[in-house]
């Protein structure tokens, strides 16, 4: 169905990231390209100048292997972290890399999602493409 397909995965969450792999490559075309994208969160401006500034760098690569431990070395898929607001980071990502089909997992909403929104849900109001949501 899908040609290059962006798995949303949050580390530091309990989502099913296994799940939303599986989703990926049943969605996924012969030869589809599936790319697993974890965003970390950007300090807040007042922080930044008391952080030492391998600190950021410390972070990616800290994100880098646990996101390679999570996709426990399958090869068929390219992890990349990138740094910013998650739903406006993915949206972008998907954007920018012509993805045709974002497959993001997603806990069951509460009160508080309702007001507040959540990434799957921004993902899903403002994607340029298919969106697949796992639960």
């Amino acid at each position: 169905m899908y040609k290059n397909i962006l798995v949303a995965v949050a580390l530091d969450h309990s989502h099913d990231s296994a799940g939303a792999l599986d989703a990926a490559r049943t969605l996924a075309d012969e030869g589809a390209s599936i790319t697993a994208l974890n965003v970390l969160e950007e300090m807040p401006s007042y922080v930044v100048p008391y952080l030492p500034p391998e600190h950021f760098q410390d972070l990616r690569a800290d994100a880098e292997a646990r996101l390679k431990a999570e996709l426990g070395g399958v090869g068929d898929v390219k992890p990349v972290v990138e740094i910013g607001h998650p739903g406006t980071t993915i949206v972008e990502y998907a954007t920018e890399h012509d993805v045709d089909c974002i497959v993001i997992a997603s806990h069951r909403p509460g009160l508080q999602d309702y007001f507040l929104g959540s990434t799957a849900g921004r993902v899903v109001r403002h994607a340029p493409c298919a969106v697949h949501v796992v639960r």
